[in-house]
């Protein structure tokens, strides 16, 4: 065994050892009832059969005899059912066993115009067929359209078209008067900003012959924001024309910085912008500005009202700042920010900083001291700053087994484990979620316990943040997949508390975890690194295995710090935003001290991804015992700037 893997091993022991003292309750039901429920469930089908019967009989107590239930309805959902499928959505309402079926049940009843029956199962709901489908049959059972007809417009008020479901009851809404011009153009700046541009066609033939002008030249900006820099295409400068020019600049800024600075000089000349559109672009600018280094934006910047201030800007008026490297710039910087900025741990590092660079290394110490306590990124820099050792400050949540005992009697509970234990994850967390919902914040905290016991690590390490208790180390940072980590890890020669680090940022654990992007697994391995990786292309399925994802991102990762030899800060940068996003930032930046650079990543996602790795790893490390160099220590001595890249 190699001596990753010894540390591991020794503090898992050790924090089974912690656990084993609370003495929680065990998981609720057998292997053997797991066997005979999946065997249930090949069945179904056949929900007659005497071994369906004979296997569902042997579940009366099972927690999930009730899906059993589920799918017997939903396979074949008939009107002669409608008693039963009644009786099941009225004991099952409002948790995840009651949507699925109600849906299908619904969409049933609506083919089938059975109109007394679907108002009367319908409940509130997000879908917009549903909903429409309930406001036509609430008219046609002679509701009076004064009642209906208002509740319309939510439906046809947003960006995008909505279910042909809808097509009836919008024509009955319009017909009756209350759709607008205003309403017309609301809509179709919620297609444009946003929403789909598609749908701006339709809507420019609603407005008045005399303004569909506008929707067209909406269409046009939206499609290519540089349009607006001809300002002869636009013929009255009003109100309407300046919102289509403001959309403009805000899109334009971003792609082509020049063209939008010289437009809006020469748009001001001939547009009314409101305060509101001037503050708004004034914002706009100066982000757009600072996150492209453009010579412009502390100009633009400064030119930010105080009260318009968001973090966003806070953090690139710091960034732009930090990258002239003028300290006493710097701290006139950070003193002009508001107070509640300045009562962030960002800030105080950073004043911290600038009060040793200008030679007050006494005041620095003292700030650094305070900073050093607490167990994050800036706390962990300060520490290896003053040269401390990093404490972690764990305070183990404490349980109450009486509490735990109580609640995981509650069938959502039993429920959310069972499927925890057959690995449907998806559906576990539904029934999670829903018997959260239904816990005092100290039953919430208790249900955290158990499911750390029961090795579902990921319920942990949100409900803890969400309730607001941080400081159980153990819990936030558990020690999950070990054994494969410390495997994979010591095959690609990479510390195995990076790559804890790095699962724990991206997906906390969650083998089934993907992104809208298209990345799967723990370690958030994309289809086309995987293919790039292993040669070959690989299924969903493939990567949604523990240890396939463990050793596709090991691997990905050892490959990543070759490239950057060995820079630990610009590696984990590009397992976030992408080899392609470095490469860029190094060749147009400076070389600047690394937690300089890391302050001025353009990306929000990846400048906060750089810094949690860091503070993970380190977490991680102290956890492992490693008696490697802290990663805060290797940034302190580092200089990033143009890295040669391996081939």
């Amino acid at each position: 065994m190699s001596s990753n893997k010894l540390f591991i091993s020794l503090c898992f022991v050790a924090s089974a050892a912690v656990s084993s003292l609370i003495a929680l309750p065990s998981a609720h039901a057998s292997t053997d009832q797991r066997a005979t429920f999946l065997k249930a469930e090949k069945h179904v089908w056949q929900p007659e059969s005497p071994e369906y019967q004979n296997l569902y009989q042997q579940l009366h107590y099972y927690p999930l005899q009730p899906y059993l239930d589920q799918k017997r309805l939903m396979d074949k959902i008939r009107l002669k059912d409608a008693t039963e499928i009644g009786a099941f959505l009225a004991k099952y309402q409002g948790t995840p066993l009651d949507w699925p079926l109600r849906k299908k049940w619904l969409d049933y009843l609506a083919k089938r115009e059975q109109k007394a029956l679907f108002l009367k199962f319908f409940k509130p709901n997000s879908d917009a067929k549903l909903n429409c489908t309930q406001l036509s049959y609430q008219l046609a059972g002679g509701m009076p359209e004064k009642v209906v007809l208002p509740q319309v417009k939510q439906w046809w008020l947003v960006g995008k078209s909505q279910a042909k479901a809808c097509d009836p009851i919008f024509k009955r809404w319009q017909k009756a008067g209350y759709l607008t011009t205003d309403l017309v153009w609301q809509r179709l700046t919620l297609a444009a900003d946003g929403g789909k541009h598609t749908l701006i066609p339709y809507l420019t033939g609603l407005l008045p012959k005399e303004q569909q002008y506008l929707g067209k030249l909406f269409h046009r900006v939206r499609r290519d924001p540089s349009y607006i820099s001809q300002l002869s295409r636009f013929k009255r400068f009003d109100a309407k024309e300046t919102q289509i020019m403001a959309y403009g600049l805000k899109r334009l800024i971003w792609r082509d910085p020049k063209k939008a600075l010289k437009t809006y000089q020469q748009a001001q000349q001939k547009f009314v912008f409101s305060q509101q559109q001037q503050d708004y672009l004034t914002k706009r600018f100066a982000l757009a500005l600072a996150t492209k280094h453009h010579p412009q934006a502390s100009i633009w910047l400064a030119k930010v009202k105080p009260e318009n201030l968001d973090s966003n800007l806070v953090q690139w008026q710091l960034a732009t700042a930090l990258k002239a490297q003028n300290w006493p710039e710097i701290q006139r910087t950070l003193l002009a920010m508001p107070s509640q900025i300045q009562a962030k741990s960002q800030w105080q590092y950073w004043y911290a900083r600038s009060m040793a660079e200008i030679g007050r290394d006494q005041a620095a110490r003292e700030l650094m001291l305070e900073l050093a306590q607490k167990r994050h990124y800036y706390g962990f820099m300060a520490a290896k700053w003053l040269s401390h050792n990093i404490n972690l400050q764990h305070n183990p949540l404490m349980v109450d087994t009486k509490v735990v005992a109580n609640i995981i009697e509650n069938p959502a509970a039993k429920r959310a484990f069972e499927l925890f234990h057959l690995e449907r994850y998806s559906q576990a967390r539904k029934e999670w979620n829903y018997w959260l919902s239904k816990l005092s914040k100290s039953e919430k905290l208790a249900a955290a316990s158990f499911a750390y016991q029961q090795g579902w690590f990921d319920r942990p390490i949100f409900t803890l943040a969400a309730q607001g208790y941080l400081d159980d180390v153990e819990m936030r940072f558990p020690m999950a997949y070990r054994d494969d980590i410390a495997n994979y890890a010591d095959k690609n020669s990479i510390d195995p508390s990076w790559a804890f680090a790095i699962a724990r940022r991206e997906s906390s654990f969650m083998r089934d975890a993907h992104s809208s992007a298209g990345a799967r697994g723990l370690m958030q391995i994309m289809p086309a690194t995987a293919k790039q990786l292993e040669r070959k292309a690989v299924s969903s399925r493939y990567l949604s295995n523990a240890k396939n994802n463990i050793k596709l991102g090991t691997k990905y990762l050892k490959r990543l710090l070759d490239r950057y030899e060995g820079n630990l800060v610009l590696a984990t940068a590009s397992y976030n935003a992408g080899p392609y996003r470095v490469k860029q930032w190094l060749e147009k930046g400076e070389t600047l001290p690394a937690d300089i650079w890391i302050e001025t990543i353009p990306f929000k996602e990846t400048r906060e991804y750089v810094k949690s790795v860091l503070a993970y790893k380190q977490i991680y490390q102290h956890k492992l015992k490693s008696d490697g160099e802290s990663p805060f220590s290797t940034v302190l001595g580092m200089q990033i700037g143009s890295v040669p890249l391996a081939k």
